[in-house]
């Protein structure tokens, strides 16, 4: 019995995050991630989708960390502002 009640509530979480994807009033993520979890220990496409998430969000993480070094990194004059510390040039 519990095992049913999980996999209808992943369900209902994937529905209204669906849902929440197309109005604009809910964020529809909140809820499509558990229930796309939730799901992914009984549907093998879930489990795929649930790790191509993972791996993109790890990507997405990588790429924004790379950015900031390539912009900030190295450069020991220049405080927190991203200003020169001898002033604007």
């Amino acid at each position: 019995m519990h095992g049913a009640v999980r996999h209808v509530w992943g369900w209902v979480l994937v529905l209204l995050g669906i849902v929440g994807l197309i109005l604009p009033v809910m964020p529809g993520w909140v809820f499509l991630i558990p229930g796309l979890i939730i799901l992914s220990d009984y549907f093998v496409w879930a489990r795929r989708l649930t790790e191509w998430c993972k791996r993109k969000a790890n990507w997405m993480e990588e790429r924004a960390h790379s950015r900031l070094r390539g912009k900030h990194g190295g450069n020991s004059d220049r405080g927190e502002t991203g200003r020169d510390s001898a002033g604007d040039h």
